[in-house]
């Protein structure tokens, strides 16, 4: 199964209010499409001037409902000059049947852009056997840019491509109920978890979770917000530059005098639109933020320099000191070189400035650029796809994205090969650490803010499981110290965190036991079944190589019994983008 659309380079034409395509059936109200798409109104329309057609009819046209294209089709529609697409963009599409899909206007213009998102290429974590690789580490991760960028793709009727699913971040975007720590001496709680996989009758899931401290009554320490607005031309569109404007304006509501806000704009150029300003100077702010156009190309290095200058001059000691990159992370002048770009973030968060990305648009977005700066900015990377995902990640997950209370957190999982032969992590490939990383301080891992949650989940396969999934080897080694003082351990899980990022880190430890083992998952909690149905949806979309038969169907299910309260919705609309995208890959 082929889980990646190629997006078309298309060139459309719309005719009296409706459009003229052989991609498909097309409906608009009651409009006899024969009767316009016959061969004597084509030459008609074609004498028209198609630039003005094209212009007024897409803008009286508020929705266009669109069903998937066909190798037939692209051929005969590529005789009209209604409709053209590259052979290439032809080639690379994989031929489905696609059900009918709404879009708005602003939607479809954007599937005749020409596509250029970048995403980092890699391969999913392999099977390991415990008694050749017993140790597993890794740094956490909250990012949940992944997640809103796949729905995205799901609502405009495509799958997403496999390199923009990263499992981990579908995993994190949902909270956890999750027991929270009593202060902040030790700022998170572990919450593990052991029973079968739904997916594999001879394998287990072990869930790890961690909850962050939550403060209800203290006052929050002051932020020093710089704003560094992407205005390139590249920006114009609806859903990038004034979707971010409006996303801005939300933070700013929660913001008061304590706090400090920086507005620094960049295109081929950069300046400062708003130096720094009290935070209840809301009116001021907002004024800032309307003035704001999109035109030019794109110097982001400048303005990301640009935007450190400004947070050091108005530094707040003991405060949240970071910028705020919202882009389509388009970059074509200046300093566009992808490691040259982290450098300069990765050196500048060494003054206590940290650097969160938001992401905006697509055609041109660049998803690599976007998360790689958060990661090594010591921030988080979201992806904004519309108003309701903005005033998530900067009105209800403020405190969560801004105040960090554990920095550089690293989970190291050692599996005991008398029990556990087979394991595998779900996601966190680009977060994997070597084994000599965990113990060293200097080697930056990611933070964890107030009152956020983290989950990872491991598939174990234990040593009198009837089927192991790389089979039995002649030549074993084994320890009778081992097997006789640890025997009922699973697994030994060690976790290291800075209270601070010039602290040195603590550790915390914690043994797995063989009686933890849940042997039904029907009575797993619904945090298990719930994260293990969106670990089941992002490896269904990335292809199911370890899902054996597990079904779309079976994912619904899964996710159906474990919603639990859903407050916002989220997990609601999760089970609609399952459905969504079974309908697409059916």
């Amino acid at each position: 199964m082929n889980n990646t659309i190629t997006p078309l380079s298309l060139s459309i034409v719309c005719v009296s209010g409706v459009l003229l395509s052989a991609c498909g059936s097309v409906e608009k109200n009651d409009t006899d499409l024969t009767q316009l798409t016959s061969d004597k109104q084509i030459k008609t329309n074609q004498q028209q001037n198609i630039k003005e057609t094209e212009k007024t009819q897409l803008t009286n046209t508020p929705e266009i409902i669109t069903r998937g294209l066909t190798s037939a089709a692209v051929k005969a529609s590529a005789k009209h000059k209604n409709y053209i697409m590259s052979e290439r963009s032809a080639t690379a599409f994989k031929q489905r049947p696609q059900p009918s899909v709404i879009y708005n206007q602003d939607s479809f213009m954007h599937a005749a852009e020409e596509n250029r998102e970048n995403y980092n290429h890699f391969t999913d974590n392999v099977i390991n056997k415990s008694i050749e690789s017993p140790l597993s580490t890794f740094s956490i991760d909250v990012d949940t840019g992944a997640y809103s960028n796949v729905r995205r793709f799901i609502n405009q009727g495509q799958l997403p491509q496999r390199d923009a699913v990263r499992a981990e971040e579908l995993i994190n975007y949902f909270s956890y109920n999750y027991e929270y720590p009593q202060s902040k001496s030790q700022p998170f709680t572990i919450n593990t978890e052991i029973a079968p996989s739904p997916w594999n009758k001879n394998s287990h899931l072990l869930h790890i979770g961690l909850q962050a401290y939550q403060s209800f009554n203290e006052q929050r320490p002051a932020n020093n917000l710089v704003f560094l607005v992407d205005v390139s031309g590249s920006m114009q569109s609806k859903d990038k530059l004034q979707l971010l404007k409006s996303g801005l304006k939300l933070l700013v509501k929660n913001l008061d005098e304590n706090d400090r806000i920086s507005i620094v704009t960049y295109a081929g150029s950069s300046g400062v639109v708003l130096k720094p300003t009290k935070g209840d100077q809301t009116a001021e702010i907002s004024m800032a933020l309307d003035n704001l156009t999109a035109a030019g190309s794109t110097n982001g290095a400048s303005g990301i320099k640009l935007a450190y200058q400004m947070a050091q001059q108005s530094f707040i000691k003991e405060g949240v000191n970071r910028i705020v990159l919202a882009t389509d992370g388009d970059f074509n002048v200046g300093v566009t070189d992808f490691e040259a770009l982290k450098q300069i973030v990765e050196e500048k968060r060494k003054t206590g400035v940290s650097l969160t990305t938001l992401g905006f648009g697509q055609g041109n977005y660049n998803d690599h650029l976007m998360e790689q700066l958060a990661d090594v900015g010591n921030g988080n990377y979201s992806y904004i796809d519309n108003l309701n995902e903005a005033r998530k990640v900067l009105v209800e997950e403020m405190s969560s994205t801004l105040n960090t209370v554990a920095n550089d957190v690293k989970i190291q999982v050692e599996f005991n090969p008398h029990q556990v032969s087979e394991y595998r992590l779900i996601g966190y490939e680009n977060r994997a650490l070597k084994r000599e990383d965990f113990k060293n301080d200097k080697v930056d891992a990611g933070d964890i803010g107030e009152s956020h949650t983290v989950t990872a989940l491991y598939e174990v396969t234990f040593t009198d499981s009837p089927v192991q999934q790389l089979g039995s080897q002649r030549y074993t080694r084994s320890s009778e110290a081992v097997v006789n003082n640890y025997n009922n351990e699973l697994a030994f899980l060690r976790l290291r965190y800075k209270k601070n990022s010039k602290s040195s880190s603590q550790l915390i430890e914690k043994p797995l036991y063989k009686s933890e083992i849940i042997t039904n998952m029907q009575q797993a909690s619904n945090n298990f079944k719930f994260s293990a149905s969106v670990a089941a949806f992002a490896q269904q979309l990335r292809g199911g190589k370890y899902l054996q038969n597990f079904s779309y169907n079976d994912i619904l299910e899964l996710a159906r019994k474990s919603k639990g309260d859903d407050v916002y919705g989220y997990r609601g609309e999760f089970i609609q983008l399952v459905t969504l995208a079974q309908s697409l890959d059916s």
